[in-house]
C-alpha cells in the first residue's frame, strides 16, 4: 500500500526553515492559518514532528499548544490529529472512546478491524506506555457479550496466517449451518471464524458461503445479528474484503444527512492520508457515483448553511448524480475545509 496516500513526504524538507513559518504564522495580531494548513498538509507525520522538535529547540515553546491557543473549533481538532504522531493517534483515540461515562462503539470497531497484526501489538505497547493501564482490560471492562469476545479476539493480533485450502468449504457450511440454516444463530461460530482466519482465506470463505447460500456475508450478518456484534463483524469482513472501501463507505455515511459526525471525518482523512487516500477516493467514486472531494465540499458548504437551507442543499446532493454537483465550490473560506480538502488532494469527479 505504500505510495497510495495523498500525502507525501517533502523533498525539500527543512525543519528549521518550516518551524519559522509556523512561528511568524502565529507572531502578532491574528493568524495565518493559509500557511499553517499548506504546509502541515504537504510534510508527512515524521516530517511534522522533526518541525516540532525544531519548533521547541529555536522558540522553547511547544509548537501543538501554541497551534491550539491559535485555532479553534474543527479546524483546531483536525491540526492537533496531524501533529499526533499515527500510533499515538489511535491510541489517543481508543481512551477517548472508553474512558468517562458510556464507550464510543464505532471508534473502537473502526480501528480494532481496519489496522494490521503489527499496527494492533504497537498500539498496544503505546497504550500501556502512555496511560499506565492494559487495553484489553480497558476494553473488556467497558463492553460485554459476544461483542467483548470478539474484540479481545482482534485485540490478540494472531489470525492465521495464508490460505487453509481445505478448511474453505467447511468453514463456510459452519457459517451457514451457524445462521441462516437454523432457527437463531450460534454467534460463536462467526466470532471464531471472522476472528481468526486470516483476510486472504475469508475472501475465500465469502465466495464459498455466498454459492451454498445465495446471500453475501454481510446480508447474512444483518438478519442474524444485532447491535455492537452486528457491527464489528460487519467490519471485519469489510475489511477483509477490502480497507480502502470501508473507510470509503465511512466517510460517506459520517457526512450523510442529520447523523453528521465530523469526528469520524477528521479521523479517517488524517489516519488515511498517509496510508490509502488514493484508493479510498476511488473506491469512493466507484461506490457512490461522487468524488470525495466533491462531497467535502458540499459538507462544509451544508455546515455554514441555516438549518432549512443546509437540509435542502445536503438532501439534494446526496441524491442527484455526480455530473450534477461535481464542479460545485461553494464558499471555500472555511479554514477546516479548505484543509479536509488538501488532505483528500484530488477530485475524481
Amino acid at each position: 500500500m505504500a505510495g497510495r496516500g495523498s500525502v507525501r513526504a517533502s523533498g525539500n524538507f527543512n525543519a528549521n526553515q518550516d518551524a519559522e513559518i509556523l512561528y511568524k504564522a502565529m507572531k502578532g495580531l491574528g493568524t495565518d492559518e493559509d500557511s499553517i494548513m499548506k504546509l502541515l498538509t504537504s510534510r508527512s507525520n515524521s516530517q511534522r514532528q522533526q518541525i516540532k522538535a525544531a519548533y521547541k529547540t529555536l522558540h522553547g515553546k511547544d509548537l501543538v499548544g501554541d497551534l491550539q491557543g491559535e485555532l479553534g473549533g474543527k479546524f483546531e481538532t483536525l491540526v492537533v490529529a496531524l501533529m499526533t504522531p499515527p500510533i499515538l493517534y489511535d491510541v489517543t483515540s481508543l481512551r477517548n472512546a472508553i474512558k468517562g461515562a458510556g464507550t464510543d462503539e464505532k471508534v473502537l470497531i473502526e480501528i480494532l478491524s481496519s489496522r494490521t497484526a503489527q499496527q494492533i501489538k504497537d498500539i498496544t505497547a503505546a497504550y500501556r506506555q502512555e496511560f499506565n493501564k492494559n487495553l484489553e482490560e480497558d476494553v473488556t471492562g467497558d463492553t460485554s457479550g459476544h461483542f467483548r469476545r470478539l474484540l479481545v479476539i482482534l485485540l490478540q493480533a494472531s489470525r492465521q496466517q495464508g490460505v487453509q485450502e481445505g478448511n474453505i468449504e467447511a468453514d463456510a457450511q459452519t457459517l451457514f449451518s451457524a445462521g441462516e440454516k437454523k432457527f437463531g444463530t450460534d454467534e460463536e461460530q462467526f466470532i471464531t471464524i471472522l476472528g481468526n482466519r486470516s483476510t486472504e482465506h475469508l475472501k475465500r470463505v465469502f465466495a464459498a458461503y455466498m454459492k451454498l447460500a445465495g446471500y453475501e456475508m454481510e446480508e447474512s450478518i444483518q438478519r442474524e445479528t444485532s447491535g455492537g456484534l452486528r457491527d464489528l463483524l460487519l467490519a471485519v469482513v469489510k475489511c477483509a474484503r477490502s480497507v480502502p472501501a470501508y473507510f470509503a463507505e465511512t466517510l460517506y455515511y459520517s457526512m450523510k444527512g442529520a447523523g453528521t459526525d465530523d469526528q469520524t471525518l477528521i479521523r479517517v482523512m488524517v489516519s488515511r492520508s498517509e496510508v490509502d487516500m488514493l484508493d479510498i477516493r476511488a473506491d469512493y467514486r466507484r461506490l457512490f457515483a461522487k468524488s470525495l472531494h466533491s462531497a467535502i465540499q458540499v459538507y462544509t458548504e451544508y455546515l455554514s448553511l441555516s438549518q432549512y437551507s443546509a437540509i435542502q442543499v445536503y438532501t439534494e446532493y446526496l441524491s442527484s448524480p455526480c455530473s450534477q454537483y461535481s464542479a460545485i465550490q461553494g464558499d471555500t473560506s472555511g479554514d477546516y475545509r479548505k484543509a479536509l480538502l488538501l488532505l483528500c488532494g484530488g477530485n475524481d469527479a
